[in-house]
């Protein structure tokens, strides 16, 4: 027999907390109206059962859950693996493709492109790929069975050649050269200026200077001002030796080079700094060996790039060499090197200048007189008077002491004259690298 709800004043379930349900008198404990089943549907039992936290169907249903989804999880992550693994297989098992180098356009979907195994082909493209990507020149992949192209492959550039470029700036400003005012004026006249303030040579009517050859001894500072020229510009710093681009096989210097200025060019405004010049742009001679025959072919390639059909607009160059006296008259002319700035050997006042640049960071004692020092080292290139400081210092750290007195710049004078370097250092076969003394610079 079901009994009949009771009078309205009893509030809704919902009404009620959690631990409570007034049934008119608010101590009735939940467990006593649900045995009884005072007032309760059977769903609304049920439920209340159900939510109770002793439960322990509920609490196996829920860890029963969580497991379940836990699974599902897993389950779906190596389906994704496995996926990529089938896709990785594929790419494993698909067939190489080939190279080849677009030579002409042949009708609308049709090009003629040459392979390295020496053949041509007329062959199709995809029509995923764009046409104005596939100029003559591109190198693209061919599929091996019919030969139709499948993408377009980026330039093939020398490794070498890519790594010219000096992505971290030197550390060096034109305040760490010493001695050097004026090659440092006439160096940005001709490397800085025209990439700065075009427009000045436009309003004279002049083409600016295309390039700048430092000449001097070594350990001048023909390298370090090229470093704080790379510091100073904002545009793209090319590095390049000269015997880098000297190959063993024919026609790969001359590839180099080819590729080195189309990267300046691309890259521009840019300089390029050739160091050592010389070894690729030595005179030329009657010698008949190979080797010969492939340094001359590299240096007509420099000279044709330096002053070719193609303009070499918004790039500046800046070539070094410690031996100007055996440099090929061609590459000297006006029009490839317009301007030759000779670096000589630092006088009293420019190794005084030498000298406060290196110490301006050590802990010199005050008695130490940089002007008298200066004065004894007549014949000492820039890289020396480092060479004093740092000895200087390093005999105050084998005394175990924090400041450099004069004796150490003393000492480290006479050891760095007593090494033997500076003889080898300021002459070179007994002649001197001066522009005046060569009929080339006359």
């Amino acid at each position: 027999m079901v009994r009949k709800k009771k009078p309205v004043e009893e509030k809704a379930l919902d009404d009620e907390p959690n631990d409570r349900i007034g049934l008119g008198d608010p101590s009735i404990d939940i467990a006593e109206n649900v045995s009884s089943g005072d007032g309760f549907s059977e769903e609304e039992i049920q439920r209340i059962l159900w939510n109770d936290s002793d439960n322990p169907w509920k609490k196996e249903a829920v860890e029963t859950q969580q497991e379940k989804d836990q699974l599902e999880g897993e389950v779906l992550r190596l389906q994704n693996k496995i996926m990529f693994l089938n896709g990785e297989l594929n790419k494993l098992k698909s067939p190489p493709m080939i190279v080849g180098t677009i030579i002409d356009h042949f009708k609308d979907d049709m090009m003629i492109i040459s392979t390295s195994g020496g053949p041509s082909f007329v062959v199709r493209f995809s029509s995923a790929l764009d046409r104005d990507d596939l100029q003559v020149g591109t190198q693209v992949s061919l599929n091996k069975d019919s030969m139709s192209i499948i993408g377009t492959l980026p330039s093939s550039r020398d490794p070498l050649v890519g790594a010219s470029e000096i992505l971290e700036r030197p550390d060096v400003s034109f305040k760490d050269v010493g001695g050097l005012q004026k090659q440092i004026n006439e160096l940005k006249e001709v490397v800085e200026l025209p990439l700065l303030r075009p427009d000045l040579f436009k309003g004279v009517g002049i083409e600016p200077p295309k390039g700048v050859l430092l000449i001097g001894p070594p350990g001048c500072g023909k390298t370090l001002l090229a470093k704080a020229v790379a510091n100073s510009t904002e545009a793209t710093f090319l590095r390049m030796v000269g015997s880098e681009l000297v190959q063993k096989y024919i026609g790969e210097g001359s590839r180099m080079v080819r590729e080195l200025f189309q990267l300046a060019k691309d890259r521009s405004p840019s300089i390029l700094f050739l160091d050592e010049l010389d070894s690729v742009a030595g005179r030329r001679t009657e010698s008949t060996t190979s080797a010969d025959r492939e340094v001359h072919r590299t240096l007509i390639q420099l000279l044709s790039e330096l002053d070719g059909f193609d303009p070499l607009s918004n790039v500046s160059i800046i070539a070094a060499t410690n031996r100007p006296d055996i440099l090929d008259p061609a590459i000297l002319r006006p029009g490839r090197i317009d301007r030759v700035i000779d670096i000589p050997l630092p006088d009293q006042g420019s190794r005084m200048e030498i000298f406060r640049v290196h110490t301006m960071y050590m802990n010199i004692d005050t008695d130490v007189d940089l002007e008298e020092i200066s004065r004894g080292i007549d014949g000492f290139n820039g890289s020396q008077i480092k060479a004093v400081c740092t000895e200087a210092g390093m005999f105050a750290i084998r005394d175990e002491r924090k400041k450099v007195t004069t004796s150490d710049m003393k000492a480290a004078v006479r050891k760095i004259r007593d090494s033997g370097a500076e003889g080898g250092l300021i002459r070179l076969n007994g002649s001197s690298t001066g522009k005046s003394k060569h009929p080339m610079f006359v």
